[in-house]
């Protein structure tokens, strides 16, 4: 594995570890919710431990396109890529209607299904399996646009079936109910994803053999400077970039927590330029990351849908198990945030080992269908 692609695996091994801290957080301390964005009486702690958790969906569908563009070239173009991302996408999207779902609350027919980030990443693929066909300026300007333009589009609504369930499926936090009595819920919408995952595709030449590292990541820096300095520009005018303003806290440092409390459901402008820029940042970093740690987080990064599906189905397992130890009914708390993390530090041991033991057997397979996990 390349120094570079190494790198890659790292970024997206670190996204799966403070995307396990959040999860633990809403398996084990499901007792303290969260808003969105976060209301001023969060405990700083919790604020802190949500905050790290937004890095992730933003910066692993980044990565999902930059793989993508890694493909093409490895596999033959972007022809190629378009038919294995299609295939993937709808392969993800029954995914979280199936074993995700089940995995969040061991029920077969559970009231509400929960349409997330592995939908999202689905549908996002079905999209680049049509615009990795777009020359790349055209695609590094519909990325553009999307991810800055759609906060213009929050004030639009759409009525009747099927305008309304299209329009909630782009843009619109919606719950509907299901003919059976269920419902469900779109937690993600698509529109934002899109202009992450086409800006991802468009970063790969800058990942092409003959491009040095030290061009590279100066190259990464720069872009991130860029978007973090636009986030900047957009939130301290407070007209434009997400819904809610910032507002000067009681303190020094509850105003720079409003200031960086953004909107993730749909992912503001604002959030999606924080998020890319920290990432793109990061990404130049972890290319000088020591090879041991590099190594470390890759075997995380290096089968990221297995290390997702394990570690839910880990994490309810084990709250069920203490609930039962216990003699509680429902689901066992932690008692602070500490504790959350430190049971984070321990349900990562066994989730690194079995997803290691994962990435071995799929670099030795020759299935075809090992490439889609």
């Amino acid at each position: 594995m390349s120094a570079r692609i190494r790198s890659i695996d790292a970024l997206r091994g670190l996204v799966m570890l403070l995307m396990l801290v959040d999860h633990a957080r809403e398996t084990f301390y499901s007792t303290v919710p969260v808003a969105d964005p976060l209301g001023p009486e969060t405990p700083t702690a919790l604020f802190l431990t949500r905050l790290t958790a937004h890095f992730c969906a933003p910066v692993f569908v980044l990565l999902t396109g930059l793989a993508a563009w890694l493909y093409a070239q490895s596999r033959g173009g972007a022809a190629v890529a378009s038919d294995f991302l299609w295939k993937r996408g709808l392969f993800l999207i029954l995914l979280e209607l199936t074993v995700v779902n089940f995995a969040w609350g061991f029920d077969l027919t559970p009231p509400m299904l929960y349409l997330q980030v592995i939908w999202v990443i689905g549908l996002s693929m079905l999209a680049l399996a049509v615009l990795v066909h777009l020359p790349r300026p055209a695609l590094i300007a519909l990325g553009l646009a999307i991810v800055l333009g759609h906060n213009a589009l929050d004030g639009a609504h759409a009525t009747g079936e099927p305008a309304h369930a299209i329009w909630a499926v782009l843009h619109e936090r919606t719950i509907f109910d299901l003919p059976w009595g269920g419902r469900l819920r779109i937690s993600y919408p698509l529109l934002p994803w899109i202009g992450m995952i086409a800006l991802g595709y468009a970063l790969g030449p800058w990942f092409a053999a003959g491009v040095d590292s030290a061009t590279r990541q100066r190259k990464l820096v720069a872009a991130g400077l860029a978007a973090l300095a636009l986030f900047v520009l957009l939130r301290v005018t407070n007209v434009y970039g997400d819904l809610h303003p910032w507002q000067a806290g009681a303190d020094a440092l509850g105003t720079v927590l409003q200031f960086v409390n953004l909107t993730k459901y749909p992912p503001s402008a604002d959030f999606l330029l924080a998020t890319l820029g920290v990432g793109l940042i990061v990404l130049a970093a972890f290319e000088r990351l020591p090879a041991r740690a590099a190594g470390l987080l890759a075997v995380l990064g290096g089968a990221p849908l297995f290390f997702y599906l394990f570690h839910l189905y880990l994490l309810r397992a084990l709250n069920l198990a203490a609930g039962a130890a216990l003699g509680v009914a429902g689901p066992v708390s932690v008692p602070n945030v500490a504790a959350l993390w430190l049971l984070a530090a321990i349900i990562v041991v066994p989730c690194w080992f079995a997803t290691r033991a994962f990435g071995s057997l799929k670099r030795r397979s020759d299935a075809w269908w090992m490439r889609y996990l």
